[in-house]
């Protein structure tokens, strides 16, 4: 990948965040303030720290992009209220997976129906993104992820991708979704320089069962990851460059999963940026 197109790409980064204890200091220490940063939410712990942290972070100055999974939603009362609250804050853009919890807490099975009602109540958020698979989904076929891509495209503003360690696999997804015409703006899911163990333990857990597998068949990835340095994402963006850099293909930026290493992810891409001058 040119110097220039990879400076861009860096230049265009949201940062994926836990809701912890500690991730409100981290961010500020070591996150600038024109680094978009998204905030997750658990199936577990529900919406509460998602929310109460994308409010204090936005109340540092930062952007925050706070995930509102549908099946974490009650009732439309509880959906109003979120959003709601978020403008409040000042937020104007929102992730809307559909999240993990199983059963749903309300009648939303899915992200489609939560964004028909935002659109419903005036499109609060001028900015509304969606979740694509470049891998399988453990539990979904890979054609209604796409058809839902499909369906939601008159509501959402962009598609953010899952993880992909594939950069064959990351050019055949994209491919076929702008045959399919979707062509929302798209941020691709890169993992972030994460330490092999928590990796392959974060990549289990959320779904990406196929790159584990992938990295198991190249040695030289897990030596990569073995490397007193942890994981450098750079090699995925060289072996992808053809992919994310084709006007086709619409990549509008990158989305780091950081697993909460928010230092180590931000003096990687500042190391990066150095040394591409």
């Amino acid at each position: 990948m040119g110097a220039e197109a990879l400076r861009a790409l860096l230049g265009r980064v949201r940062y994926e965040v836990l809701p912890a204890k500690a991730t409100e200091e981290k961010v500020l220490a070591h996150v600038p303030r024109d680094v978009v940063v998204t905030v997750t939410a658990s199936p577990v712990k529900g919406l509460e720290p998602t929310l109460a942290l994308t409010e204090r972070l936005t109340a540092h100055g930062f952007r925050v992009v706070p995930h509102v999974p549908a099946r974490l939603l009650r009732d439309d009362t509880h959906l109003k209220d979120v959003a709601e609250r978020l403008r409040a804050a000042g937020v104007d853009d929102v992730f809307v997976p559909a999240g993990d919890a199983d059963p749903p807490a309300g009648p939303y099975d899915g992200a489609l129906p939560v964004l028909r009602r935002l659109s419903e109540l005036g499109r609060p958020f001028a900015k509304m993104g969606i979740t694509g698979y470049p891998e399988s989904h453990p539990l979904i076929h890979d054609d209604i992820t796409v058809q839902a891509m499909w369906d939601k495209r008159a509501h959402a503003t962009y598609i953010v991708s899952n993880l992909c360690f594939d950069p064959r696999v990351l050019g055949g997804w994209i491919a076929r979704i702008r045959r399919r015409d979707v062509t929302l703006p798209l941020y691709v899911g890169v993992a972030g320089p994460v330490q092999r163990a928590r990796l392959l333990s974060m990549a289990t857990k959320i779904g990406v069962g196929e790159s584990t597998r992938f990295l198991t068949r190249h040695p030289s990835w897990f030596l990569r990851f073995a490397t007193p340095g942890g994981y450098a994402p750079e090699g995925l963006l060289t072996r992808a460059a053809e992919t994310l850099t084709a006007p086709s293909a619409g990549v509008a930026g990158l989305h780091l999963f950081t697993f909460n290493q928010i230092a180590e992810t931000e003096r990687w891409r500042r190391a990066l940026l150095d040394r591409l001058g």
